[in-house]
């Protein structure tokens, strides 16, 4: 069932979901004071939760001791301000051994990612996140993708879970999901969370928000927040030319560009964040990094999704209309371009 203070906080958000990255430096180890910049320059710039240590953020690369320093950092960072949910996947045993971790790094909830390559049937589910949510204290957002997809009854069991306040959509089956928040809004009372997880949530946005799915991780925000914080605001606010502007012009071809290369729903994020100017490092096998042609691209659609706000006749940009530049440096933005 749902519960406070996690799902309230969760409910209404001011901004973005951020899902930062996780910084490597030159020998490959984890740079907690990057990952200290990043978060803070996004809680700063206007996320409304970290998730910290999730899919973007290489969860399944990171050492629990990594995880632990990483979950910690997020939460000093943040200092109270916004919530901090942090990543918990593999078997039960290890899910539980993550959700200690988090707990004790001052975590506010968990995100339960899919378990550990079985394909398990909807009991074995039900029971593995049940358990987990028994196991902590912390509220638990279970995440359907992959290995792991629900069907409504067993949504409408976790609903009704102590714990669970919340299900994260990565499949994009919006039958699937409509039948879902029908059967738990029938049976379950209480307000009930749901997330569009998909890698590039904002091009279904419009989409999910017509079977009442508003909140949705947004990766772009790790690289483009101006980019994420617009259309943010235009999904919540009904302007729906801006956001089929943005969707046209910069989404979609950023999805496109995503699915060129395996693995670019993280690695392609990083890049971006290094064209922001904040070096994050590459990413950790068996990820691997973008071509440049790829990267060049990338660079070229924030560009570009810059120019459409501008387009859009609504004043000035958010941060102050400014361009990535080649190079990955900042260039302001003249009129006409």
């Amino acid at each position: 069932m749902t519960s406070a203070p996690l799902a309230s906080r969760l409910r209404v958000p001011s901004g973005p979901l951020f899902f930062p990255v996780t910084p490597y430096g030159s020998d490959g180890s984890v740079d907690i004071e990057t990952f200290r910049t990043h978060v803070r320059e996004g809680v700063a710039a206007g996320a409304a939760a970290v998730f910290a240590c999730c899919g973007t953020g290489e969860f399944h690369a990171l050492t629990p001791e990594e995880f632990r320093a990483l979950v910690r950092a997020a939460v000093e960072e943040t200092a109270g301000r916004v919530p901090v949910v942090a990543g918990a996947g593999y078997g039960t045993a290890l899910a539980v051994r993550y959700a200690a971790l988090a707990e004790d790094a001052g975590a506010d909830g968990l995100l339960a990612m899919p378990p550990y390559l079985v394909v398990a049937g909807q009991e074995g589910l039900l029971r593995h996140y049940t358990e987990l949510a028994a196991a902590t204290s912390l509220d638990v957002i279970v995440y359907q993708r992959d290995n792991a997809v629900f069907t409504p009854g067993t949504v409408v069991g976790l609903a009704r879970a102590d714990g669970v306040i919340g299900f994260k959509d990565g499949l994009g089956d919006l039958d699937l999901m409509q039948r879902i928040v029908s059967a738990v809004r029938a049976e379950v009372p209480g307000d009930f969370l749901y997330f569009n997880g998909l890698p590039t949530a904002e091009l279904t946005g419009l989409a999910y928000r017509g079977i009442g799915v508003s909140l949705y991780s947004s990766a772009v925000f790790c690289f483009a927040p101006d980019l994420a914080l617009a259309f943010h605001k235009a999904l919540n606010s009904g302007d729906d030319a801006t956001a089929e502007r943005l969707i046209d012009g910069f989404y979609r071809p950023f999805a496109e560009l995503r699915k060129e290369g395996r693995g670019y729903a993280v690695s392609l994020v990083k890049a971006g964040v290094r064209l922001a100017g904040l070096d994050v490092g590459g990413v950790r096998p068996p990820l691997h990094e973008p071509s440049d042609d790829h990267v060049e691209r990338l660079a070229e659609l924030v560009e570009r999704g810059r120019v459409l706000l501008g387009e859009g006749g609504r004043g000035p940009l958010p941060g102050g209309g400014r361009v990535l530049s080649r190079n990955g440096g900042r260039a302001p933005l003249r009129a006409g371009e």
